[in-house]
């Protein structure tokens, strides 16, 4: 792997990698949030950061209308509707 046009290493100890600060600051990673990785061809890792920030969900009253589903079996893991 060449240095060419690397930002940033870390080294990895035990099964875990430090995430450098200007990277997190630059990407807005806190606590809480969630890295997905992604293998991609040639051996080229994505990483997606899904911020999982406090109080999204504080005004949510839940969902009041009329229609039942079964969540099992008509939604994805991530609660999407299926078709």
């Amino acid at each position: 792997m060449s240095g060419e046009g690397v930002d940033s290493e870390s080294k990895v100890s035990g099964n875990q990698a430090n995430i450098p600060a200007h990277i997190r600051r630059e990407l807005d990673i806190d606590d809480g949030d969630k890295l997905r990785w992604h293998i991609e061809g040639g051996g080229t890792l994505r990483v997606q950061v899904v911020q999982q920030r406090s109080g999204t969900f504080s005004d949510f009253d839940g969902y009041d209308g009329d229609r039942t589903t079964a969540v099992e079996s008509d939604h994805d893991t991530w609660g999407v509707e299926l078709e």
